[in-house]
């Protein structure tokens, strides 16, 4: 399900999981790069008439933006020139929208610059493998424990983790606290010393049980150094596994680039997994691994919880750096809230059109994670800029009191007014503003809310594509103004009449106006 957000007094609204605000905050992905982006864009706004002075003005401050970030120089300067060429010419220097203009060149090169992106992972053969390596620190062991969580939930397959890093007995015990969590096969032998025998057989136990995908969790190092690569070297030799993967920290800025390159003249890696974006990174680590190493970012960590990994997409990373949301990543969100079955249920129900208070609810209840809201705020369009602003006010939300109200609002109906608030008057207001302590104004703004929100929610669930696709473009303008009234959807009125028919139908109604003054 997809969420809509804006921001009306002093209040975050999603209409499809409630109004309510998190009083943990979390980093924005990349803010102070994302400001900074923003601030060079305003610099050609509202500019008269828009020359080559002002556009070298604003480009000089997207190159330093980026530098700023910690991208390498030589990828900020290769990044600027193919901008400056494009945002230079006629075209965008006579547009009559150079600021969008030039968004909509960044926004095209940084997709360039960050992809494209291969997500496939092996599956030709009986027993697939893939080898994870990284330094100590870079969350190597947690990233095998989300990449198979990530496996088991997109293609339904429960891999055999592998406690191969014998240099630190506690990454062991790790793995196997994280297969416990995550009910999936840990394999490991205590006391062995020969990394390779362990993989060997770990994957001669896979064949065996008919396990068809192994997570080598290999090695690790404070620093890169002669001996772990030669290890990794052996067991890419005599295991040969399908795909390598680099675990890097996305915080660590150009030593992860540095990691990268070591990593992949020793192993030819065939993806990196940057963790750690949900914290201090900068976001030049990110926009320079690819271009120095070669090497595609495959997968990104946005949080501490196993299910904080996800597939990297160049086309939502560059929307997000620039501020513009990623509605693709925030439905992937919305969609872990609730399993499988639970999505059924309510596809089917949004189909024929029906969202009760009772669904209402159940997503606000869902929404109270820790740092949830506003991890999704940060990708709607059109927040990006907005997200210090509303850390501050939701900062000051007391968040379990204002769910008590909005759950406690909607429990003290009935089931009938629940399945249709249209039943509920003046006197079941106050009964039920009675029931939930609240002010009978608090009642009728609730239920307008749900009024406004169900019919973009079910819109996006039934009708035909072309229905669907409108449906869409509501949603996108609300999410692209975030600031502006709501308003109840409007349904059409019909037909429009010809000229011809206006005269007939008037002429009818005159006639019958007659008619009822004679039988008076």
């Amino acid at each position: 399900m997809m969420g809509v957000g804006f921001v009306r007094q002093r209040r975050i609204f999603l209409p499809d999981f409630g109004v309510f605000s998190s009083q943990r905050t979390s980093h924005p992905m990349f803010d102070s790069l994302q400001e900074s982006l923003q601030s060079a864009f305003k610099t050609i706004t509202g500019k008269g008439k828009l020359t080559e002075s002002n556009m070298r003005e604003g480009l000089k401050l997207v190159e330093k933006s980026l530098l700023d970030a910690d991208v390498n120089i030589f990828v900020v300067r290769d990044f600027m020139k193919q901008v400056s060429d494009e945002a230079l010419g006629e075209k965008v220097l006579l547009s009559l929208q150079p600021q969008e203009q030039l968004i909509g060149i960044v926004h095209k090169r940084l997709i360039d610059l960050l992809g494209p992106v291969d997500h496939s992972l092996p599956d030709s053969r009986d027993v697939n493998i893939i080898m994870m390596c990284g330094l100590q620190g870079s969350g190597k062991t947690t990233t095998c424990g989300k990449l198979a969580n990530l496996i088991m939930r997109t293609r339904k397959i429960k891999p055999l983790l592998v406690a191969a890093d014998l240099q630190r007995p506690a990454a062991i015990e790790q793995l196997h606290v994280i297969g416990r969590q995550l009910d999936v096969p840990v394999y490991s032998e205590p006391g062995e010393t020969d990394p390779i025998k362990v993989c060997r057989n770990a994957v001669a136990k896979a064949r065996a049980e008919k396990i068809r995908l192994v997570i080598l969790d290999t090695a690790g190092r404070l620093a890169i150094d002669e001996e772990l690569m030669e290890q990794l070297k052996k067991i890419d030799r005599e295991v040969q596994p399908d795909q390598v993967l680099l675990v890097v920290d996305g915080m660590t800025g150009q030593d992860a680039v540095n990691s990268a390159g070591a990593f992949h003249q020793a192993l030819e890696l065939n993806g990196v997994i940057m963790t750690k974006l949900d914290g201090d990174a900068r976001g030049g680590a990110l926009l320079s691994v690819k271009h120095v190493t070669g090497v595609p970012i495959k997968f990104i960590g946005t949080g501490e919880h196993l299910d904080n990994l996800e597939f990297f997409r160049p086309e939502g990373m560059a929307s997000r750096i620039l501020g513009m949301g990623d509605v693709v990543a925030l439905v992937e969100v919305a969609q872990k809230l609730v399993d499988e079955k639970e999505q059924q249920r309510l596809q089917a129900q949004l189909e024929k059109g029906q969202f009760t208070l009772d669904d209402f609810r159940d997503q606000i209840q869902r929404m109270a994670k820790p740092g949830l809201m506003m991890k999704m705020l940060g990708l709607l369009p059109g927040i990006g800029g907005q997200m210090k602003e509303l850390q501050q006010l939701m900062g000051n939300a007391d968040t379990v009191r204002e769910m008590k109200r909005l759950c406690g609002i909607i429990d003290s109906m009935t089931k009938a007014e629940r399945k249709n608030p249209e039943i509920i008057d003046a006197s079941r207001r106050q009964r039920i503003a009675n029931g939930a302590g609240v002010q009978p104004k608090q009642v009728n703004d609730l239920i307008k809310q749900f009024e406004i929100m169900k019919p973009m929610v079910t819109g996006m669930a039934s009708g035909n594509i072309e229905e669907r696709r409108k449906a869409l473009d509501r949603m996108q303008h609300q999410m692209m103004n975030p600031t502006a009234t709501l308003r109840k959807e409007k349904k059409p009125t019909g037909t429009k009449l010809t000229a011809k028919e206006r005269e007939k139908r008037r002429k009818e109604y005159e006639k019958f106006l007659r008619q009822k003054k004679k039988k008076k």
